[in-house]
């Protein structure tokens, strides 16, 4: 064998190479087929087939695959496949991971009734910012996308504001090279060093406002969570019709969650 052969794309390299690439399709085609079947609320066979452009034949063997391990379940009678019970389970682990205490719950719960607004807890989650617990009712709902586990879109949400300016000014830097700064409505700050600036504006204020930068029509407030070392490690946030918030409106909402923020921030210290 000559010399240079372990340096050339042949042999065991390339055979190797080409298992651990079509693994990993595999995998991402596994995971396509399950995304699918959640945002139909189930779907036909055909129905995945056609919208993924994968065959028929590979689609119903990925199905299969799923319906095994338990992540789907096949309703024969009516020839769809639904989501299936592990997926439960692996629900309840994340929020266990995720985890909120109840006394934070319950202060997210009674800020929410003392506010008429929908109220929401964010973390840190490795390099996310992420929503991790939400109370909101039919009168005062929560913002459309702002589920549990939330994580998009720090640059144009309070909560995301509130995090970021806690973070160093490296962590920030990366998180923002990661993710950007997309246009969301035409008031999302963009420019990189605008949102600096603001950002240090926050921290300074130790409030953060965003006022229809993620949804039109809507406004979010924030204030962040320290632990007993004095870090920033949550926020405590509200979203409400942008049209409610005046100058008094404003400082009511500020006031109510400063005191949400401080009364977590003691339950970390003492809890």
């Amino acid at each position: 064998m000559p010399d240079d052969a372990a340096g050339t794309d042949t042999g065991p390299v390339r055979v190797g190479r080409r298992r651990r690439e079509s693994g990993v399709a595999t995998v991402e085609k596994t995971l396509a087929v399950l995304e699918v079947v959640a945002e139909r609320g189930g779907a036909t066979a055909r129905e995945v087939s056609q919208a993924l452009g994968f065959p028929l034949p590979t689609t119903y063997r990925l199905l299969q695959v799923l319906v095994d391990c338990d992540y789907l379940v096949h309703l024969k009678a009516d020839k769809r496949f639904e989501l299936g019970y592990k997926l439960d389970r692996r629900g309840v682990s994340l929020h266990r991971q995720v985890g909120v205490p109840p006394p934070v719950r319950q202060e997210i719960c009674r800020l929410h009734e003392s506010v008429c607004a929908a109220a929401y807890f964010a973390v840190y989650r490795g390099a996310d910012v992420v929503v991790a617990h939400v109370a909101d009712s039919p009168a005062h709902p929560r913002l459309t996308p702002m589920n549990f586990g939330f994580h998009e879109a720090a640059h144009a949400t309070a909560f995301g504001k509130i995090l970021l300016a806690g973070m160093s000014a490296q962590d920030a830097a990366e998180y923002l090279d990661a993710h950007g700064t997309p246009a969301l409505t035409p008031t999302t700050i963009t420019d990189r060093a605008a949102l600096e600036a603001h950002l240090a504006e926050v921290s300074r204020r130790g409030v953060a406002w965003e006022r229809q930068e993620f949804v039109p029509g809507a406004a979010c407030a924030a204030v962040a969570v320290h632990d007993p070392a004095g870090s920033v490690v949550g926020a405590v946030a509200i979203s409400t019709e942008d049209d409610r918030v005046d100058p008094r409106r404003g400082a009511e909402l500020e006031s109510a969650l400063r005191e949400s923020a401080n009364r977590i921030s003691r339950w970390l210290r003492t809890g």
